[in-house]
């Protein structure tokens, strides 16, 4: 597509297409649909180095243009990127099979077979941002499951997206899978997202990968159901029947295993019976890391160097080094602060008290509740999906981390003799 174009039109060709190449693969075989992907690891391997000529130039682009160290780092793809990349190809070719499995057969009085068989969504509208890697995850996780998408990276990964994405068309020419069935939209445009978000009549669903604006403003403006989420203010709550030096690790981990992601703790709190023995430790570990506290007036003074939390600060999702801290009398009011507060991604509780931990995980409505574990274990690959496509804060269809299942629904099929309704 050329980037000076309208982007109407051309948009709507490629819905068009996606929506002839889905009907298609719902028909190919999971051995054909696999044997994409193990192609398109071979073509990575083998030109690795056009790639990487290719994506210089969004490199120098970025460069040029000042962006931070960081966002520059995740454009880059190494040849340890490029290596992740194919290796996360084989292990998603080697899974199992999603497409086409029934469910347990109920037979009804009249004999009739009533079962539900699992079945691709159809086209999947996929927008990021940066990574170029998404392009290559995006593409996989779709094919695997049986969808055909339509991929509208970041302008900063441009070039990179368009080489990767012809790798793609490549591998499904080599197949024999239809051409169209992932699509890279070829335009730094920004209008090709407001049109792209409209096109009810051929893409199904929109998932987007990418910054807190993005996802708000797609939220806002979308015609089409979306699998996002928009905040990872996540929770720890240290019971006072938790094993403190446990607690002590896991509270560590689940703040500094990376601060930037969305499974990141941003507030913890600590039950009172336990506050001032294990709050001061707790303040010489996150010191240690370089993590600034925020605490409410119960927690200050346990915690040297701690600044007052204000309101903001239980509802913030920090995505670095600072965490908000705050003691509670009892379960009852931990449970009362997140479900205030919480954004609905992931919560968990340090505990030996089982009654305790049973009723966390009943009630905190979150789309993951942990028991005993950090939080930053919301990752697709940690649930042994093999990958994942995004996580997801939704109520209908999909929550947390999202593989190949979720990029999947289920549909009624029934069989009979000739039963005829009375």
């Amino acid at each position: 597509m050329n980037t000076a174009t309208s982007t109407a039109t051309p948009l709507r060709q490629l819905g068009q297409q996606a929506r002839a190449a889905s009907r298609r693969l719902r028909v190919t075989s999971g051995a054909a649909r696999s044997a994409v992907l193990l192609a398109l690891a071979r073509r990575i391997h083998e030109q690795s180095s056009w790639l990487q000529e290719e994506n210089r130039r969004d490199l120098d682009a970025a460069i040029e243009k000042g962006l931070d160290a960081p966002l520059v780092d995740r454009l880059r793809l190494s040849d340890k990127a490029l290596q992740s990349m194919a290796q996360g190809l084989r292990q998603l070719a080697d899974m199992p099979d999603p497409i086409g499995s029934l469910s347990a057969t109920t037979v009804r009085p009249n004999g009739m077979r009533v079962a539900r068989m699992r079945v691709p969504l159809g086209v999947i509208g996929i927008i990021y941002e940066s990574r170029p890697n998404v392009t290559v995850d995006a593409a996989a996780l779709c094919l695997k499951s049986g969808n055909a998408a339509i991929l509208r990276g970041g302008s900063e990964a441009f070039h990179s997206n368009r080489a990767l994405g012809r790798l793609i068309q490549q591998s499904l020419q080599e197949t024999g899978l239809p051409e169209h069935a992932v699509q890279v939209v070829e335009t730094t445009d920004r209008a090709a997202v407001g049109e792209m978000i409209t096109l009810t009549e051929s893409i199904d669903v929109i998932i987007p990968r990418g910054g807190k604006g993005l996802i708000a403003r797609l939220a806002a403006e979308s015609k089409i159901p979306l699998i996002k989420h928009l905040d990872g203010n996540c929770h720890l709550y240290v019971d006072r029947a938790a094993r403190l030096d446990q607690a002590l690790d896991i509270a560590l981990n689940a703040k500094t295993y990376r601060c930037g992601i969305c499974g990141a703790m941003e507030t913890l709190l600590v039950h009172a019976d336990i506050a001032n023995d294990w709050l001061p430790r707790a303040a010489q570990r996150f010191a240690e890391a370089g993590v600034e506290l925020r605490a409410c007036p119960r927690a200050l003074p346990l915690l040297p160097g701690s600044v007052p939390a204000t309101e903001a600060d239980w509802a913030t999702e920090y995505l670095a080094p600072i965490l908000a801290v705050r003691v509670v009398d009892s379960l009852d009011q931990a449970l009362d602060h997140i479900a205030r507060y919480s954004s609905e991604h992931t919560e968990s509780i340090v505990t030996q008290d089982l009654a305790a931990a049973e009723r966390f995980q009943r009630e905190v409505d979150s789309s993951s509740v942990y028991v005993n574990l950090p939080t930053c274990f919301a990752d697709g690959q940690e649930y042994g999906l093999g990958a994942e496509i995004g996580i997801s804060t939704n109520r209908l269809h999909a929550r947390g981390p999202v593989g190949l299942e979720g990029l999947t629904i289920q549909k009624w099929v029934l069989n009979g003799d000739g039963q005829l309704r009375g």
